[in-house]
């Protein structure tokens, strides 16, 4: 199993360039296989809409937790390592125009060598969707256009495009990915809709907040999907997100996940390296 980080919001200084660069740096230097990173443009201070992924509805990302552009972040820390992979968890897709998105993450892919792995999802807060000024209610139909429009402009010599919301006709967008398939596109979501998106398109699957049942329930959902589009259900990566024990590692293997992602907890880098190098130790020296 791969082990994936999440940056320490709320509790470090994710936004401050020596911070970060070292933060990526011990990442990768402890073995993680990728660092992860977390999207709201902007957070209501107030808001009606719940938050799927905790029983009380509210989430822990504030408007007072600092979120920098995960593009943007992980341009800078990529420039400071030289292997981990650089991953969005999750992008909120709907909200980007799609060529701009598919022109960004390529040229960050190439940049990078090759090491983007594009994570993205719907959204679940119907006032920054509203604040960006684009629909709620569609956002789904408009991620899944999304992702054939950029697998278009990565694929294509000459892109032409005809769907529902986006039509264009003989462009062309550089640079291109380096894989010739284009960027990996993780599917994150906890939905029935997430797992069929998955199934349809995704390079791997990142159900958040789910386990068990449910989460036996949406892998049948994806397996069968992807089968119906002619597509291998195996060669979908599960992605799952754990916390920093054996038991856990343990529990998500036993679900079929080929990741096992868990979050950064101090802020304080030394004391963050010393439980890190503990969980290299416990976990990921035995995986």
């Amino acid at each position: 199993m791969k082990f994936g980080l999440i940056a320490p919001y709320a509790v470090g200084p994710v936004a401050e360039p020596a911070f970060a660069a070292a933060f990526a740096r011990m990442a990768e230097d402890l073995g993680f296989e990728s660092i992860w990173t977390v999207e709201h443009v902007v957070m209501a201070v107030e808001y009606a809409s719940v938050y799927p992924y905790d029983p009380s509805g509210r989430s822990p990302f504030t408007a007072e937790v600092v979120q920098p552009d995960p593009l943007i972040w992980l341009s800078y820390v990529a420039a400071a390592t030289t292997r981990i992979r650089l991953a969005t968890g999750v992008l909120v897709l709907p909200q980007r125009n799609p060529l701009l998105l598919a022109k960004e993450a390529a040229t960050l892919d190439r940049l990078s060598g090759g090491r983007l792995e594009l994570g993205v999802g719907v959204g679940w807060v119907r006032e920054e969707a509203e604040a960006m000024n684009t629909c709620f209610d569609d956002r789904g139909r408009r991620a899944d256009e999304w992702i054939e429009v950029m697998r278009t402009l990565w694929s294509a010599p000459v892109a032409s495009f005809n769907g529902r919301y986006v039509k264009f006709d003989r462009v062309v967008c550089e640079p291109r990915p380096v894989k010739p398939g284009g960027v990996t596109i993780v599917i994150g979501g906890h939905s029935k809709a997430a797992a069929k998106r998955a199934g349809r398109f995704g390079d791997g699957f990142y159900p958040l907040g789910v386990s068990g049942k449910k989460l036996e329930q949406l892998l049948v959902i994806m397996a069968d999907e992807a089968r119906a589009r002619g597509r291998d259900p195996q060669a979908i990566e599960l992605t799952l997100l754990g916390n920093a024990s054996e038991a856990s590692a343990d529990e998500l293997a036993a679900q079929g996940a080929k990741r096992m992602v868990i979050a950064a907890r101090d802020g304080d880098l030394g004391r963050l390296q010393k439980t890190l190098e503990r969980f290299r130790t416990n976990v990921m020296e035995r995986a």
